[in-house]
């Protein structure tokens, strides 16, 4: 007796243990710094879409059966984080994925949103005329999509950049020096708060070029690593965030809930009010539905941009060598360091 009892209850352990495993839920993370269509995220964890610390599941994190971890940082050390493998994916333009694309092979999975005047250089008003900066420094953070509106915007005015100091910065620092009048900050490059926080702040100051010159070269986006997308469950890891991000869009896009979002997008994204945030979500396009989105994944525009983006990354030193771009699902995506997958987007749209 004694034996079949012993014999049994290791049995019921086996099965106890197996049910266990049968439960578990793959964990994985996302870095994601504050910016309106990146804080969405932050407004998902809040309002109990997901529940964004470990162990601990939203209503579509059950959905998808993944666990998410919401690892919010500043930017520059969300792109460092996303390098040294430090997260799963992370909420990224794709102009900044270049670099660390290079030892890390990613997957666009979701573009979320793209600039247009979001970055933006600030100067003193007594400042009008590009020419007056040469001999001067340009603050913001180097080898970014600062850098590269900058520089772009330069080209596209005739002028060339190694005429002017581009002089790396964090770009909250520089808004606060430049409201403060820091002496020899005359001209910053950052994007929104900081840009409408400086305008608001000192009266003085005005925008003498910003990203409206180059529409969809600065995509913001969520990015993943091809290595954690090959894990079991990461294809769903993928949905979830893009069916967190949608339904947070929803909110949006319905007039009932609509200044409710924006302010609550705000607070995880700034101090600016309501109608500082209907300014910044006209200034960052959102991409708020699957169709815009794969209408920008699936057009031949993306390819053309993408091209001119990492040509010009390049020749400026942004990035060190063109990392090989693919577009589309790949079979064998060892060929590519960097690649636009719509099929995301299509998956989570698919399934209610």
């Amino acid at each position: 007796m004694k034996t079949n009892w012993i014999k049994l209850s290791l049995l019921g352990g086996v099965l106890g243990l197996a049910g266990c495993q049968s439960k578990s839920v793959p964990t994985f993370s996302l870095a994601w710094s504050e910016y309106p269509s990146w804080s969405v995220f932050g407004v998902a964890h809040v309002q109990g879409l997901i529940d964004g610390a470990a162990g601990a599941l939203g209503p579509i994190e059950k959905k998808w059966n993944v666990d998410i971890v919401l690892k919010e940082a500043e930017y520059d050390p969300c792109i460092t984080m996303y390098g040294a493998a430090q997260c799963d994916a992370v909420c990224i333009t794709t102009l900044d994925a270049l670099s660390p694309a290079l030892g890390r092979s990613s997957v666009v999975i979701l573009p979320t949103s793209t600039s247009a005047g979001a970055d933006a250089l600030i100067v003193p008003q007594t400042i009008t005329n590009l020419t007056q900066l040469r001999g001067k420094k340009v603050y913001g953070l180097a080898k970014s999509v600062s850098e590269y509106c900058f520089n772009r915007n330069l080209e596209l005015l005739g002028e060339k950049p190694e005429d002017y100091q581009f002089s790396n910065m964090d770009p909250g620092a520089a808004a606060v020096a430049m409201q403060q009048q820091q002496e020899g900050i005359e001209a910053i490059v950052v994007w929104n708060p900081f840009v409408l926080e400086t305008l608001n702040k000192r009266k003085d100051t005005h925008v003498l070029l910003d990203s409206r010159k180059i529409p969809n070269e600065i995509i913001d986006a969520v990015v993943l690593a091809q290595a954690s997308l090959d894990r079991p469950g990461g294809r769903d890891f993928a949905c979830a965030v893009i069916d967190a991000f949608y339904a947070v869009n929803r909110r949006l896009a319905d007039a009932a809930t609509r200044d409710d979002t924006l302010i609550a997008i705000g607070e995880k994204f700034s101090h600016l009010d309501l109608a500082g945030m209907k300014t910044v979500v006209e200034q960052t396009r959102f991409y708020g539905t699957p169709k815009e989105a794969l209408d920008l994944l699936t057009g031949e525009e993306l390819k053309a941009v993408t091209k001119r983006v990492v040509d010009f990354c390049v020749q400026q030193g942004i990035v060190k060598s063109a990392p090989p771009i693919g577009y589309g699902a790949a079979a064998d995506p060892a060929g590519t360091a960097l690649r636009f997958d719509p099929t995301f987007i299509q998956a989570a749209a698919a399934r209610p």
